[in-house]
């Protein structure tokens, strides 16, 4: 086994000056008010990154992604679900079809695709769905 040296004496100062360089504490989610916050920058962050993978960002938009995902399964338990699952759910509840979707996810045959399971949620629909359904982007991501 790799036993691994950590140089606090450069990490503590470095993970202070990117704290401090943030609108908001990237770590653990401890209540509703950081999660709000939290919840925005992510959704900022998916302004700036959007669908591109290769974005300087995108893996920052993941870690951030996941901490609100992390907060919301302890918050707020939600079925284990794929996002086409959680969109049909939806939908279901709200009593719409796949036309009345059409606007926020880019035409029925897209919404079709994505209710078969055949094609991705991506981060802009994510975050139109998310806008329109008052939940979290990361839900269908």
């Amino acid at each position: 086994m790799n036993i691994v040296t950590i140089d606090t004496a450069t990490i503590a100062p470095a993970w202070d000056a990117f704290q401090n360089a943030l609108p908001v504490k990237i770590g653990t989610i401890r209540n509703d008010a950081q999660y709000e916050q939290v919840v925005d920058f992510m959704n900022g962050l998916l302004d700036l990154v959007g669908d591109n993978e290769d974005h300087e960002l995108a893996d920052f938009l993941d870690l951030v992604g996941q901490l609100v995902e992390d907060y919301e399964n302890t918050r707020y338990p939600f079925p284990e679900a794929t996002p086409h699952e959680v969109l049909r759910f939806i939908m279901e509840q709200h009593g719409l079809k796949q036309t009345d979707l059409a606007e926020e996810i880019g035409g029925q045959s897209v919404v079709s695709e994505i209710l078969n399971g055949k094609r991705e949620v991506n981060a802009r629909q994510a975050k139109a769905l998310a806008a329109r359904f008052g939940v979290s982007a990361a839900a269908f991501l």
